[in-house]
């Protein structure tokens, strides 16, 4: 079954107000909605719904949300849909676990919904380009050129040795997305090539060194993200 050119979402809360307060906004939005009151209707409706996107909450009867999330990961269908987790667990583990089970973000409530809908539209726009190389990357005051292999930031040219602008150009042409250490050697250095996981670490903190902490955020036991950290 091939997904609806409208974009499909499943809110899954077993909080009727706060489910139906997200299906208004996305609807006002112009996406599909579907919500599931917990974990277990929610994988039974994601095979059915194909959504794009499911808003998951963490804390919910029968099913909760982490495990629900690894059971929709598990199916080939669904394997690429962006799950957001919103929840009131603010603990650490919950946060490891939720990206662990393949989510994409990690909200804390309460919900300020003008600012989850930009969240979303990221989100979404990031399934649009999947498989397109951006030569030019503007975010904010910093400038990521992959035909010069430059970076500027603040009209201050910087040069960063290859695998450093790869790893950069490769977390900023993905904004928001958790990658795994693994995932960043195979997509960086390649399948064949051996390397330590404390690479990954290694470059990241040189990147840093350059270009500021606000950009490369460390998600802990989990991995990186590319986002602006206030």
């Amino acid at each position: 079954m091939k997904r609806n050119t409208v974009p499909r979402i499943l809110v899954v809360d077993d909080d009727a107000d706060i489910a139906e307060m997200l299906q208004y906004n996305l609807q006002k939005e112009g996406y599909q909605t579907q919500i599931a009151q917990n974990g277990k209707q929610a994988v039974e409706m994601a095979t059915e719904f194909l959504p794009n996107l499911i808003l998951m909450d963490i804390m919910m009867p029968i099913l909760d949300g982490v495990e629900a999330s690894r059971q929709i990961k598990e199916l080939p269908a669904l394997a690429n849909t962006f799950i957001i987790f919103l929840t009131a667990r603010i603990e650490e583990y919950s946060e490891i676990a939720a990206f662990e089970a393949g989510g994409n973000d990690y909200i804390n409530k309460p919900i300020k919904p003008r600012a989850l809908m930009s969240r979303i539209a990221a989100v979404l726009k990031r399934e649009t380009n999947k498989g397109k190389t951006e030569d030019k990357i503007t975010i904010e005051d910093l400038i990521i050129d992959r035909k010069s292999y430059t970076v500027t930031q603040k009209e201050t040219t910087l040069i960063l040795p290859r695998k450093e602008f790869e790893l950069l150009h490769f977390l900023a042409q993905n904004p928001d997305r958790v990658f795994r250490r693994e995932e960043l050697l195979r997509n960086i250095w390649g399948e064949n090539v051996y390397v330590l996981a404390r690479t990954v670490d290694v470059h990241v903190r040189k990147i840093r060194e350059k270009i500021g902490e606000g950009y490369i955020q460390t998600i802990k036991g989990v991995g990186y993200k590319f986002a602006l950290v206030e």
